[in-house]
């Protein structure tokens, strides 16, 4: 019988225990035989069972876990396997692979920041499937003039496609999170962003550290020579409050700093 090395809370594990959770999380990437996928955080390998029955051209596997790594790599002689933290991850290497899908179940304590970081350096890859902490996914697929959205929203959205796609109870893992999790899918957008990234990140922060303030208040006090007349050609009333601003418009205020 295989041994089976125990959660650590350090890293934030929670094993998916429920076969047909898997298997639906695995649909939802469509991947097939052309596909290169890339796992986040395979685990126990509740996932990969499944991802390695589809035969993809590749399956690579990025595990922090020494002991899950070292089952891994037995149980998937065939897949490429990459013993590190994926917030270190090179993820620009990983550009120019055709058909590039990632899935994975992200350890609640570092999803958003590594979405973020997917995000910004990872621009060549067709699809993504990832699960996260309940609360996380509803921020992440909020639209604008929701309480929940947010420099998380604003960011993902202005480079994909963001869709909750089903909710995820906490009896499905051991241990058993105290929260519910949410599957959801990122489709990268085909347009470019409208201004240079790192302006972007700073606007958002910048203004939702203050969304109860209007945009005119944040702005005199961070960038004082933002003018009406930029406002205007972005389209955006300097009375609102940032909760109101689309992607677009967040990008187009972004261009003009």
């Amino acid at each position: 019988m295989e041994n089976k090395p125990f959660a650590k809370r350090s890293l934030g594990q929670n094993f998916l225990q429920d076969e047909n959770t898997a298997r639906k999380i695995v649909a939802a990437l469509s991947a097939g035989p052309g596909d290169t996928v890339l796992e986040i955080g395979p685990g126990r390998g509740a996932l990969t069972r499944w991802l390695n029955e589809l035969n993809p051209a590749r399956l690579i596997l990025l595990e922090l876990d020494n002991d899950l790594a070292d089952q891994l790599e037995t149980r998937y002689p065939n897949a490429e396997l990459h013993l590190g933290d994926a917030l270190r991850f090179p993820w620009e290497s990983l550009e120019g692979i055709d058909r590039l899908k990632l899935v994975g179940n992200l350890p609640y304590n570092v999803a958003s920041p590594l979405m973020w970081e997917i995000a910004a350096r990872l621009e060549d890859f067709s699809r993504a499937v990832f699960m996260v902490q309940y609360e996380v996914g509803l921020r992440l697929s909020a639209t604008a003039g929701s309480r929940l959205y947010g420099a998380l929203s604003v960011w993902m959205q202005s480079y994909m496609q963001v869709r909750l796609l089903f909710k995820v109870p906490p009896t499905v893992f051991k241990p058993r999170p105290k929260v519910d999790s949410a599957v959801l899918s990122f489709i990268p957008l085909e347009e470019d962003l409208l201004c240079p990234a790192e302006k972007l990140s700073e606007l958002v922060h910048v203004c939702f550290q203050k969304r109860r303030k209007q945009l005119r208040r944040i702005f005199k006090d961070h960038y004082p020579r933002f003018s009406e007349e930029e406002f205007e050609a972005a389209g955006v009333d300097p009375q609102s409050r940032p909760e109101m601003l689309t992607p677009k418009q967040f990008q187009l205020l972004a261009a003009c700093l």
